[in-house]
C-alpha cells in the first residue's frame, strides 16, 4: 500500500487571457493518515490547485496522483479514493437531505439498500439524521455544512479535502465539526483543510504548506513553521505527564497541569524542535501546541511578506 495519499509534481496552470501563471510548477506531497492545511492568501493559487485535484480544473502541465493512481491515466480510480467539501453549497435546494446522500452514493456505483444505510450513517454523524426527509433549502447554514461534509463522506472516500469548512459557521457547529474530522483522521482519512481560521490549523494539523503567488513557499511539519514567529512562550499538550524535568539551557518549565507545560525560550538558539526531540526520545508526544497569540498566523504573514518583497526587489 502506498504511503503517500497526494503526490502532485511540476503542477502548472495558466488561465486563458491571463499574464502570469496561476500555479507555476509545484512540487506537493501528503503523507497517508496525514491532516495537513495548504494556507495561503486570497489569489494564491489556493482554489486552482484544488480543481486540478479534484478534476473540475484542466491543468496546463505537470502530474497528479491520488494514491498511486495518475489523474491522466486511471481517473475513476482517482476520484473514488478523494471526498471533496467545497466552498460554496452545490447540492439541489429542494431535494431531500437523505436523498442528496443516496445519490452522491449512486454515482460511484453503490445499490439504493448500501447507500441508504451509509447515508443514515454520515447523517448520525454530523447530527442531521432527524432532518433527513427535510428539502436542503430549509436547512440553516450551519445544517448546510454539515450535509456537505456527510455527502463527501458517503462513498467512504481515502482522501477528504475540506475548502474553508467552517466559514460563517457558528462555534458551537465549528467545534462540532472538528471533533468529527478529528475522530476520522485518528481512523486513517487523510484530511487537507484550507482555511483563513488560523487557530485550526494550529490546533488540528500536523504538516502545513503555505502557497503564494502560485508558488510554495514552505512546507514543513507545523512545529517547524512555528519557529518563524515571534512569540517565545509557548503552551505544549502532552500525550501523557512528564515525569522528570527537561533540562536544556535558556529554557525555562511552568507546569500549568498533568499535560500541559508552558515553555519560555529565554535563548535565541534555543528552537522548538529542541524541546519537541527531547520529548520524543521520552515517549511523549505533543497533542498540541500554541502561543500567547496565533503563532501560525505570525509565522504565515512573516513567510508571506518575504515572498513578495523577494518579488519586488
Amino acid at each position: 500500500m502506498t504511503t503517500t495519499a497526494l503526490s502532485v509534481r511540476a503542477l502548472s496552470k495558466i488561465y486563458p487571457k491571463a499574464s502570469d501563471y496561476a500555479l507555476k510548477s509545484i512540487d506537493l506531497e501528503v503523507a497517508t493518515g496525514d491532516f495537513f492545511a495548504l494556507l495561503g492568501p486570497n489569489g494564491a493559487g489556493k482554489s486552482t490547485l484544488i480543481g486540478i485535484v479534484s478534476s473540475l480544473v484542466k491543468k496546463t502541465g505537470g502530474r497528479v496522483e491520488l494514491f498511486g493512481h495518475d489523474l491522466d491515466k486511471e481517473l475513476s480510480a482517482a476520484k473514488a479514493c478523494l471526498g471533496l467539501v467545497p466552498q460554496e453549497f452545490n447540492f439541489w435546494q429542494f431535494e431531500p437531505v437523505i436523498e442528496i446522500l443516496i445519490n452522491q452514493a449512486g454515482y460511484y456505483g453503490l445499490s439504493y439498500r448500501k447507500a441508504r444505510r451509509r447515508a443514515e450513517k454520515y447523517l448520525k454523524k454530523v447530527n442531521l439524521w432527524e432532518q433527513r426527509q427535510v428539502q436542503a433549502r430549509e436547512l440553516s447554514g450551519g445544517m448546510k455544512r454539515r450535509l456537505m461534509i456527510a455527502r463527501s463522506l458517503v462513498h467512504e472516500p481515502r482522501l477528504l479535502i475540506l475548502d474553508e469548512p467552517t466559514a460563517g459557521v457558528d462555534v458551537e457547529v465549528r467545534h462540532l465539526m472538528w471533533s468529527f474530522m478529528n475522530e476520522l483522521n485518528q481512523r486513517g482519512l487523510t484530511i487537507i483543510l484550507t482555511t483563513h481560521y488560523f487557530e485550526e490549523a494550529e490546533k488540528m494539523c500536523r504538516n502545513i504548506a503555505i502557497i503564494n503567488e502560485g508558488s510554495i513557499v514552505a512546507n514543513a511539519p507545523k512545529y517547524q513553521l512555528l519557529e518563524h514567529a515571534d512569540n517565545k512562550t509557548y503552551t505544549l499538550y502532552l500525550s501523557r505527564p512528564l515525569e522528570r524535568a527537561l533540562k536544556l539551557p535558556g529554557l525555562a518549565i511552568t507546569q500549568l497541569q498533568p499535560q500541559a507545560l508552558e515553555l519560555s525560550m529565554q535563548s535565541e538558539r534555543m528552537p522548538l524542535s529542541a524541546v519537541l526531540s527531547q520529548l520524543e526520545a521520552r515517549g511523549i508526544m505533543v497533542k498540541g501546541i500554541s502561543g500567547k497569540s496565533s503563532m501560525l498566523e505570525q509565522a504565515f504573514v512573516k513567510l508571506v511578506d518575504k515572498k513578495t518583497a523577494e518579488r519586488l526587489q
